[in-house]
């Protein structure tokens, strides 16, 4: 079997019982279950929902996007060996750690396979949350331009590239594009101060005012959580993306948890501790990848400029990159995630074919 057989590219394929098309993202693929068979299985496994809540399996990929695309290397290589299963690991890790701690659910209620999530449907906040702890990447070209607030947030004169900043940073942008909040474009990704929150927290999808301070606190506790335990890896938390939603319980009771991923090489900056120290950033997540794509390109300009995005668009969709570039990508993502769990990532032959037998014999949800 060669190395390319062995990459879960394509996730949207599986005949998994639905009744609804397929929604498929860059990475992962959603499958929401009938009705019948999400109500079987809260039974049958005892899941800490309502009875009636929709689930849905989420199968992640080992596709690999940067700058809005995705990639794809030389002898049919359509994604980076054990990315997937390196993402998930990470997420369950952190998430055990954040119930451990008393922090928050997840959308998670099952790991069938290391590929595959059983979450349920929440209602989402419409925020994804930055926390950043070091001035780099946007925020340093943003700093570098004059620009002295982010977000509201006011910062001091006289930082340097890649320096750690006086306090973490909670820099908010919107969830897809919203309509009719005044002094937020309609437009994805906008950044947001927590004033627009406050004075608009029902257009957000908050429940109350009160939730706006417990995000907050979900926030920073979980960046700490995350930071502290890479710290003792020396490992470098940079920054992160976390996002959050409302889900209900058997009992009832309506709650805020974590959705998504968290503490992810695709969600986070992740650096080396003793390059660091010795003034070198070295990166144990994808920004190491947008970096060598950066270097790779003659233009790097068709990379960052929104305009030129037909560009940005036939650049990955007409060069294979080397299949040395992707395999030292999946070194990155497997050494982090073997590092965080403490475990050997093993990595499946033929991870479809998995996925479709254990969902078929121990879930019943394919024919």
């Amino acid at each position: 079997m060669s190395l390319a057989d062995k990459v879960l590219a394509v996730n949207n394929d599986l005949p998994i019982r639905t009744d609804q098309p397929v929604h498929s993202g860059k990475v992962r693929s959603v499958y929401w279950l009938t009705a019948e068979d999400s109500a079987r299985l809260i039974k049958e496994k005892g899941y800490d929902v309502a009875a009636d809540a929709p689930l849905a399996i989420m199968v992640i990929s080992d596709r690999i996007s940067a700058f809005d695309c995705i990639w794809h290397g030389e002898n049919g290589l359509s994604g980076v060996p054990g990315k997937g299963a390196a993402l998930n690991a990470i997420s369950n890790h952190w998430f055990k750690l954040f119930r451990e701690q008393g922090l928050a659910d997840s959308h998670i209620l099952d790991i069938p396979h290391p590929f595959v999530w059983i979450v349920q449907k929440a209602r989402p906040v419409m925020i994804e949350a930055i926390c950043r702890q070091y001035i780099t990447g946007s925020m340093w070209r943003s700093y570098t331009k004059g620009e002295r607030e982010f977000c509201g947030i006011q910062i001091p004169e006289g930082l340097e590239k890649d320096q750690k900043l006086p306090e973490l940073l909670i820099t908010p942008s919107t969830k897809g594009i919203l309509k009719g909040i005044p002094g937020v474009p309609e437009a994805d990704d906008v950044n947001i101060t927590r004033q627009n929150i406050v004075d608009n927290y029902q257009a957000f999808n908050f429940r109350t005012l009160e939730d706006i301070d417990l995000y907050e606190k979900l926030l920073k506790e979980g960046f700490d959580v995350i930071s502290d335990a890479l710290g003792k890896l020396d490992q470098v938390f940079v920054d992160t993306k976390f996002e959050f939603g409302y889900v209900t319980d058997s009992q009832g009771q309506e709650k805020l948890i974590y959705m998504d991923e968290v503490g992810t090489p695709d969600s986070s900056r992740i650096w080396d501790g003793p390059s660091y120290r010795d003034g070198i950033v070295v990166e144990n997540s994808k920004e190491g990848f947008r970096q060598m794509l950066l270097n790779h390109f003659p233009d790097p300009d068709i990379l960052l400029n929104k305009d030129r995005m037909d560009e940005r668009q036939a650049l990955a969709r007409d060069n294979d990159l080397p299949e040395a570039v992707l395999m030292e990508v999946s070194r990155t993502y497997v050494d982090i995630a073997e590092k965080i769990t403490g475990r050997k990532l093993v990595l499946s032959d033929n991870p479809k074919a998995e996925i479709i037998q254990i969902l078929k014999e121990e879930y019943g949800l394919i024919d």
